[in-house]
């Protein structure tokens, strides 16, 4: 591999997944772009992709769907990212695509649980993956969401839940069910002792979104903006405290058994 080539393409790679994030793009499409450019240059005998254009593209869509076997989502995420890169990376302008081979949707029909079983299934956990169950189920949100939910996320005077940066990165408001309600209430009380427990030994901070941590320096460690869904651990603080320094060495002389004499002097003597 010849350093010039393997330099742009590195060149590449790093401006895809700068793009992304300078659109405020989610993580995963940022890594799905760069992924998807990484399959497409070694696809193509490593050649850059500003020399590649529609026929290459179709090629590997087609190789994806008749050889590869994907889903229709898969092909379809491809087929995003490559235009990302032709179009906004690359500055070139790619025709439409008729010759592609499209991988077929099938018609399935959703596996959808019974009260009784959704109750069999919810008795069967406890702790954090009860919550998060429990908010999913009653709240409808989605993985991310309840992951990333906040206690100031939680209106239970309105019965309101807010998840934040769920698909294409938007947030949106539901309902909280007032059967489901004890369970969040609940962990509440929990985070709020333990919130106090970390500050109280230097911790309690959590990541901010976005640049708020240079905004607003201790918003981090109010109550506010700890995650609801967590564990019991203890948090650790953003700058970790300088170890304490290791205690003199005590020579000889100060343990009271005499000076030592030097090693030479020594070896003269023997």
């Amino acid at each position: 591999m010849k350093p010039a080539r393997s330099a742009r393409r590195s060149r590449v790679s790093s401006t895809t997944s700068a793009r992304p994030s300078a659109r405020h793009y989610s993580v995963r499409t940022e890594k799905a772009c760069v992924a998807w450019t990484r399959r497409y240059i070694p696809f193509h005998g490593k050649r850059h992709p500003a020399e590649m254009g529609a026929p290459e593209v179709t090629r590997i869509l087609t190789s994806l769907a008749v050889d590869g076997n994907v889903a229709a989502s898969t092909q379809n995420q491809t087929l995003s990212a490559l235009l990302f890169l032709h179009r906004e990376v690359l500055g070139q302008e790619l025709p439409w695509l008729d010759d592609v081979v499209r991988a077929k949707r099938p018609q399935r029909l959703p596996v959808v649980l019974t009260r009784d079983e959704v109750r069999a299934l919810l008795e069967r956990l406890d702790g954090v993956p009860r919550l998060m169950a429990v908010l999913m189920y009653g709240a409808g949100l989605r993985l991310l969401e309840c992951a990333r939910l906040r206690v100031k996320d939680v209106d239970f005077a309105t019965s309101q839940v807010v998840g934040r940066g769920g698909k294409g990165n938007k947030d949106r408001m539901t309902m909280l069910p007032a059967a489901v309600k004890p369970d969040p209430a609940r962990h509440l009380e929990a985070v709020r002792t333990q919130h106090q427990l970390d500050l109280q030994h230097g911790a309690g901070w959590v990541e901010l979104p976005h640049a708020l941590a240079r905004k607003y320096p201790n918003a981090g460690r109010e109550l506010a903006w700890q995650g609801l869904p967590r564990d019991e651990d203890l948090r650790r603080a953003p700058h970790r405290p300088a170890a304490p320094a290791p205690p003199p060495r005590i020579g000889p002389a100060a343990r009271g058994e005499g000076r030592r004499p030097p090693r030479r002097l020594l070896h003269r003597s023997l």
